[in-house]
């Protein structure tokens, strides 16, 4: 087991541990999506690609993350729009990335932490009194583009407006309903499974599953490259009419 040297008052660790690289987010709050956060899980992405196989994505016990830095959001519309843009750009390499992403979410998974859910091809869950889903609408905000599209590949067609244009959240179960979550399972086991699950991965060829992600991905991910800079200034344009 190995890791790398970052500070210990980082918001986000890597630990290659056997052939999978356990990425840990733990800002000690509710695990924003901040822009140190976002370079962090690049630098862990690009370590997993040299000495892994596999990747987890684990949060800290009761928060797996509550999405974008809300000071950040709050700051004006440049801000917003730039940090917004960064954690789009995580996401979509998340959703495209060439090895097995397994998210271990710990707890409560909102907005952008959803959409971390939505990312990762395989998604393990903590039993407990959680809350998973984008509840973007219910704070005010257009969900963007981005994000929808990724809904509209990983979501139950039958929860679909209920989880996007209603802004449902749900517990754990209703979270494997909807399609946020594959399985539930004890909290203090989740990490672990989440880990097991990514060493069995990890030992499919890793150019069949490169190429097939790819093959399965490419469209949606085109989508949503192609229009994110208009996307994201829409997000903070005035109203029409």
């Amino acid at each position: 087991m190995s890791s790398d040297a970052a500070p210990t008052n980082a918001p986000v660790s890597v630990v290659i541990d056997d052939g999978v690289a356990v990425v840990r987010l733990d800002d000690g709050k509710a695990n924003a999506v901040s822009h140190e956060a976002i370079d962090l899980v690049h630098a862990a992405l690009d370590r997993s690609l040299e000495d892994a196989r596999a990747v987890v994505i684990a949060g800290r016990p009761g928060r797996f993350s509550a999405g974008f830095d809300l000071k950040v959001m709050g700051a004006g519309d440049q801000p917003m729009q730039e940090l917004v843009l960064a954690g789009a750009g995580l996401f979509l390499r998340l959703y495209g990335h060439p090895q097995p992403v397994v998210a271990a979410c710990t707890g409560h998974a909102l907005a952008g932490g959803a959409i971390l859910l939505l990312a990762a091809d395989t998604r393990i869950g903590a039993a407990g009194d959680f809350k998973v889903g984008l509840n973007e609408v219910g704070i005010g905000m257009t969900l963007p583009a981005f994000a929808v599209e990724m809904a509209r590949d990983r979501l139950r067609t039958h929860l679909l407006t209920s989880a996007t244009v209603l802004g449902q959240v749900f517990d754990p179960d209703g979270a494997v309903d909807a399609g946020y979550l594959d399985r539930v399972v004890a909290g203090d086991a989740v990490v672990d499974e989440a880990v097991a699950e990514a060493r069995r991965l990890a030992e499919l060829r890793s150019g069949a599953v490169a190429g097939t992600k790819r093959r399965l991905r490419a469209a949606t991910l085109q989508r949503c490259r192609a229009t994110l800079e208009d996307d994201v200034a829409e997000l903070t344009a005035p109203p029409a009419g």
